[in-house]
């Protein structure tokens, strides 16, 4: 576990201008890792929302997103049981990439207004 960046996420210490997609990633891993599920989803989205505000975009939160994002990363991370982190990306690439959601929800669904504020499952085919 990346101990520096987690406990910043978790202290809301984190600098939004260094916290990519990759960090992202490490920070949901990490605390998946750390807690069970509903509490590493409830920090994240907490320290995900933290940090749009104090980058003065809270509408740029989307709990749709978050809880997805949450859940997929928590679904591999059962499959593969890796306690290394580089080891658990390369095993599951697509994670890297900001449009791995796309295969589930349309980019209107999941960039809507209902979305940031509620989790909304993807929709039916």
């Amino acid at each position: 576990m990346n101990a520096d960046i987690t406990n910043a996420f978790e202290a809301h210490a984190i600098d939004n201008t260094t916290f990519g997609h990759v960090e992202h990633v490490q920070v949901a891993y990490d605390l998946l890792r750390k807690y069970d599920f509903i509490d590493a989803a409830t920090i994240y989205a907490k320290g995900i929302r933290t940090l749009a505000a104090k980058a003065g975009a809270p509408d740029k939160f989307n709990l749709t997103i978050t809880y997805a994002f949450m859940s997929l990363i928590a679904e591999r991370l059962a499959y593969t049981q890796t306690d290394d982190f580089e080891r658990f990306t390369q095993g599951n690439p697509d994670l890297m990439a900001n449009t791995v959601l796309d295969q589930w929800y349309t980019k209107e669904r999941l960039n809507s207004a209902l979305a940031r504020g509620v989790f909304l499952l993807p929709a039916a085919a």
